[in-house]
């Protein structure tokens, strides 16, 4: 039955909104075509390069495998931090890394997968007797290292010479590349090139040139940094590095040696960036090391793996040498203040404040049942 003012069953098709749809597609094609066009016959790009994901994965398909320098720590053709607070060994352990890499013999519990290869360390730090001290016995016995490893020091007599350190280091650095053929560069430390990486005008420079001169000459650098003082309480973490709000956005990989709280003569190694890989040593396994000369060869050695947490300082520890501070502060800038006042203004009882101030001055302790008085001078 036909519904008298309704089209027929069989004109209730849509061949006209189909059409309409592909009249629609056709012209937006034909829009982008001409887009595309318009774009392929302007100026070309600058800087950037343009191509599909799967061209780019295509064409790193042709490259080869990034190789492993020390563990997941470094890799080939990476530009990597290592930063430490001051005496903790982040030298001596560039330096074994540095060896591992020539001979081919890689520190034990870090693998690599490179073959030797010849190695240039800039060392800013140590004279040349401070640096055969640490590798021979007492001065004898010196160690020997590959004859791929150069070691790359500071010609004091000419520091003050024509053109600025910076020129200068920058040309030296290059012909010594083009001169041993290396391509792996250890700068020890990053602060000798410039002292004020903190500032974003700074550091953007100095990254720019390393970059540009690992690209050049398809160099792994390994820069070695400064930490300022870490809270003993507090994981490392990439924010503890010098300068890292700025430089750290330029590496691809940085690890840091923390400081034990169970035994000063631990260190732990931590991986606080990668790209390559997972990270390995992290939070929940670090690599737990002591400082030991063998012989004539000073270096590090793996002798556990652990959680941080467990080489931290707990934090009711840290409390409670922050109020043993107060206590005796507040005593030699007011030394007639009484036990009862200094424990008031130190928030602990008087017996606390006597055991303290027993504790800095055994000579002066004070019996248990002494008037107050008897603390004021001591301090």
């Amino acid at each position: 039955m036909t519904i008298p003012g309704q089209p027929h069953n069989e004109m209730l098709q849509q061949p006209q909104y189909t059409n309409h749809t592909a009249r629609t597609q056709t012209c937006t094609a034909s829009i982008f075509d001409a887009v595309r066009a318009e774009a392929s016959a302007g100026p070309e790009f600058r800087i950037l390069r343009v191509e599909t994901a799967n061209a780019a994965i295509e064409r790193a398909a042709t490259q080869p495998v990034p190789d492993m320098l020390f563990a997941e720590c470094w890799f080939q053709n990476e530009v990597c931090f290592l930063f430490a607070d001051t005496g903790l060994g982040k030298s001596l352990l560039a330096v074994q890394i540095a060896e591992g890499i020539t001979t081919g013999k890689p520190m034990l519990g870090f693998a690599m997968q490179a073959k030797p290869q010849p190695v240039l360390y800039v060392d800013f730090e140590l004279s040349e007797k401070q640096f055969q001290n640490r590798y021979s016995a007492n001065y004898e016995n010196n160690y020997e290292f590959s004859e791929r490893f150069y070691r790359l020091h500071v010609d004091r007599d000419k520091v003050d010479g024509e053109g600025g350190i910076e020129e200068n280091f920058k040309a030296d650095i290059e012909a010594a590349i083009n001169k041993t053929g290396a391509r792996v560069l250890i700068v020890d430390n990053l602060t000798w090139m410039k002292t004020e990486t903190e500032k974003a005008r700074d550091a953007l420079p100095l990254m720019k040139y390393l970059k540009r001169l690992q690209r050049t000459y398809d160099l792994s650098i390994l820069l070695l940094a400064h930490t300022p003082k870490i809270a003993e309480s507090m994981p490392i973490s990439v924010n503890d590095m010098a300068g890292s709000k700025h430089l750290m956005n330029f590496v691809d990989s940085a690890f840091a040696i923390g400081r034990s709280h169970k035994d000063a003569s631990l260190r732990y190694l931590k991986q606080v960036k990668v790209r390559a890989c997972e990270a390995v040593f992290n939070s929940h396994n670090v690599a737990v090391m002591r400082i030991e000369k063998a012989h004539n060869f000073t270096g590090f050695r793996v002798v556990d793996y652990a959680t941080e947490y467990e080489h931290l300082k707990p934090l009711k520890e840290i409390e409670r040498e922050a109020t043993n501070q107060k206590i005796v502060d507040l005593k030699r800038e007011q030394p007639d203040l009484s036990l009862r006042k200094l424990a008031g203004m130190a928030g602990v009882n008087p017996m606390k404040v006597k055991r303290v101030l027993d504790s800095m001055e055994p000579e002066r302790a004070q019996p248990a049942d002494a008037p107050d008085d008897e603390y004021k001078g001591v301090f």
